[in-house]
């Protein structure tokens, strides 16, 4: 599908065109100030038809090759025009201009006012380019900024992230300290339990030993002693 804007601007150009092709003929029909009138009249016309061609070859970088070669075709076609009615336009004032001498000074005029003409163009142009430059950093200013914010909430997201593993670390430290302590109370319990239970052993031992020291002496005095 072809550009919806090369088709507005190709309306447009046709609309100056239109008026800009009946001009030669209204040349030859007026003189004097009349005449310079339409001589700027048609220059103005003609910078603004300009533009528009210019317009209409922006817009041909985005429209799909298929499309492009067409529109190209056409774009070609309404300079070749254009530049075919300014000549005709000089050749009518030219031909006015042999006929009697304030003619003369309408061509001069309309030289300088046409190289002026094409200067402001330029100027337009250059405008143009630098807006569009403009336009362009901008949107390269604000797509950096968009970085840098998202860059920014990475980083506090990280930050925040982090804050909570600390609080997580420090929470496991905790409860390892606590363990640490639990198992320290559990030696020491048990290291008295161990004791403890060498005390009973012992004791138990020295009971023994002296119920078999007793029973000895009971079975000595009663069997063996007379």
């Amino acid at each position: 599908m072809s550009s919806e804007e090369f088709e507005k601007l190709q309306e447009i150009f046709k609309s100056l065109y239109d008026e800009l092709k009946l001009m030669p003929d209204r040349l030859l029909k007026c003189q004097g100030e009349e005449k310079k009138r339409l001589v700027r009249t048609f220059d103005e016309r003609h910078g603004e038809a300009v533009e528009v061609l210019q317009g209409m070859e922006q817009e041909l970088i985005g429209v799909p090759s298929s499309y492009r070669n067409a529109m190209s075709t056409r774009l070609r076609l309404f300079r070749r025009d254009l530049g075919k009615l300014q000549r005709e336009v000089k050749s009518s004032d030219q031909s006015s201009s042999s006929s009697t001498r304030p003619a003369e000074g309408a061509y001069g005029i309309y030289s300088s006012q046409n190289e002026h003409s094409t200067q402001l163009q330029s100027q337009r142009a250059l405008l143009i380019q630098g807006h569009e430059h403009l336009n362009n950093a901008s949107q390269s200013i604000e797509r950096s900024q968009r970085i840098a914010a998202e860059t920014d909430q990475i980083g506090v997201d990280i930050i925040e992230e982090l804050g909570e593993q600390r609080e997580q670390l420090d929470r496991t430290r905790d409860r390892l300290v606590n363990t640490g302590e639990n198992l320290s109370r559990s030696r020491k319990i048990l290291r008295a339990m161990s004791r403890r239970l060498m005390t009973n052993k012992l004791l138990l031992s020295v009971i023994i030993l002296m119920e078999l020291v007793i029973l000895g002496a009971v079975v000595y005095l009663k069997f063996f002693r007379k």
